[in-house]
């Protein structure tokens, strides 16, 4: 079975569903893995990263979507990676099923299936697979480093608290 993991196509869109190093982990569950050419090149992966981890490196989108049985994405599928969902294919991906009417009608008729993380369940027996949480976790410290970069001078942090109650432990 072939895990295949396409180039994102969205604007500005940096991250990749497969890494070097989680090829290398479906490697040892038995799995073959497929990339297309220059898909971790924004993530900091180039292709010869892929090739020394055993991942097959595709040339064109078509390619990969033909030759894989599993697709894994970060974004939900645009318009026309939708047909290259043909049956017994499976798509592992956000995808926002209740935004997505016509992608999940043009799925259905093609007999594909589509895992959508953002429908995952966010409790602990699903923690390892909760993707929001860690992408929302990652976004807030992101967004207090960028902060701090736009400010221009230090930040100068007070603690109200302590100055109010000096002998409480906090």
């Amino acid at each position: 079975m072939i895990i295949g993991t396409p180039k994102e196509i969205a604007a500005d869109e940096k991250r990749v569903a497969m890494t070097p190093d989680s090829a290398l982990q479906l490697h040892k569950l038995g799995y073959e893995c497929m990339i297309q050419s220059g898909a971790g090149a924004n993530a900091g992966f180039p292709d010869s990263a892929y090739r020394a981890a055993g991942v097959k490196v595709a040339k064109t989108a078509a390619a990969l979507w033909k030759s894989s049985d599993i697709i894994t994405k970060v974004r939900p599928p645009e318009a026309k990676e939708v047909n290259f969902l043909t049956q017994d294919k499976l798509l592992i991906s956000f995808f926002y099923p209740a935004q997505n009417t016509d992608h999940m009608a043009l799925i259905a008729k093609n007999h594909a299936n589509v895992i959508a993380m953002d429908m995952v369940p966010r409790i602990s027996r699903a923690q390892k697979m909760d993707a929001l949480s860690s992408m929302a976790n990652i976004a807030g410290y992101r967004s207090v480093i960028e902060a701090g970069n736009n400010f221009g001078r230090f930040l100068q942090v007070k603690l109200p608290l302590l100055a109010k109650y000096p002998q409480q432990r906090f």
